[in-house]
């Protein structure tokens, strides 16, 4: 029955261990294994379990349900870094809610609606309209502090939730490094759009294309290597199956993970021209600046992978970009100097932190 939606199985794969380091790999001294162990340690705490998918997913088809008795035919699907492999214990979870039909309803008339129906369900409480960008329903589950944000219409989500996923199975390095990017951004309060610094899907395109653009690549472009993976065109409920198509991608890089977390930081703080390129994980590269709305006079240009547009915009006061910046390059001498990620990050806080939260 109904209860069937959507068509993606969300099993998670066993987990990726880690074993040191790939053979072919030179002996390091301590100080830099110490920093890869600190990764590991960071990212096998925090990480999204099988069990806070399940929660989520049980949620999910809760909502599906009771939301099918006011709109018949609309699909419930999770989004963002729940679904995308990149999430943490503690994030919030993502909602997308499709209505197909000729004339695509506006989510303003749409999301009273849902705010109405979700007064009276038990499992839902605290329940308020967002008029942002792309509007939402912010609820929480009862008796529990997970955050659902439900849009409605808003696909691309679910696109490149699925190119983020094929990308977080691309290579065992990409999760733990870019679960610490987001947790050392959090941090150092530089990891919040509405506040005008970086969305966490914005770093997470930032550390893709670091890994994309090395004179050795740790990743290619998956859209240019698999573009009927990733058709921008195909239908919505035929998105999940893309990936599942993509075997893991073997590079020469080897760099261990404290090679590379160092090295993303050096590059955003002293090697990267703001001023000139746009980054760009759709072609593994990075593009000249043109003088188009979305670029010009922007201070960090990011694209969309399948929309194109700036994902950085939230980025428009000179002070926050200048702090941004200014913390890349503190970061990385710091670390440079200690080879501690304790020296940049408190390890210990974030890991209690994150398992009260659960």
């Amino acid at each position: 029955g109904q209860d069937r939606f959507p068509v993606y199985e969300w099993k998670p794969r066993p987990p990726t261990t880690f074993p040191g380091l790939p053979s072919q790999t030179p002996p390091m001294n301590n100080r830099r294994k110490f920093v890869i162990d600190q990764i590991v340690e960071l990212f096998e705490a925090c990480r999204q379990q099988p069990s806070d998918l399940a929660r989520k997913e049980m949620c999910r088809s809760r909502l599906q349900q009771d939301i099918n008795r006011v709109y018949a035919v609309a699909r419930l699907y999770l989004t963002g870094s729940s679904m995308n492999e990149l999430g943490c214990r503690s994030s919030d979870a993502d909602l997308c809610l499709v209505i197909k039909g000729n004339k695509r309803p506006n989510p303003l008339q749409v999301l009273p609606v849902l705010q109405r129906l979700f007064g009276g369900l038990l499992y839902i409480e605290k329940t308020q309209l967002i008029r942002a960008k792309v509007p939402i329903l912010r609820f929480r589950e009862k008796g529990s502090n997970l955050e659902f944000d439900l849009n409605v219409n808003n696909t691309v989500g679910i696109r490149n939730t699925f190119l983020l996923r094929a990308y977080s199975y691309a290579d065992r390095r990409i999760k733990p490094m870019i679960l610490v990017v987001k947790k050392w951004a959090r941090h150092h309060q530089i990891n919040d759009a509405s506040k005008g610094t970086l969305s966490s899907y914005t770093l997470v395109l930032m550390v893709l294309n670091y890994l994309q653009t090395r004179k050795e690549p740790v990743i290619p472009s998956l859209q240019m290597d698999y573009p009927e993976c990733f058709n921008p065109f195909v239908d919505v409920d035929l998105v999940p199956e893309g990936p599942k198509r993509i075997p893991p991608y073997i590079s020469r890089n080897q760099a261990p993970l404290g090679e590379l977390l160092l090295g993303f930081l050096e590059y955003y703080a002293i090697h990267f021209r703001w001023d000139k390129y746009v980054i760009s994980v759709r072609e593994a590269q990075v593009l000249p600046k043109t003088n188009s709305q979305q670029w010009k006079n922007k201070y960090i240009c990011v694209e969309e992978p399948f929309e194109r547009n700036n994902v950085a915009r939230a980025v428009h006061e000179k002070a926050k970009f200048d702090a941004i910046r200014a913390q890349f390059a503190e970061s990385f001498h710091i670390l440079k100097q200690r080879r501690d990620l304790n020296s940049i990050l408190p390890i210990r806080d974030i890991i209690t932190k994150e398992s009260s939260m659960r």
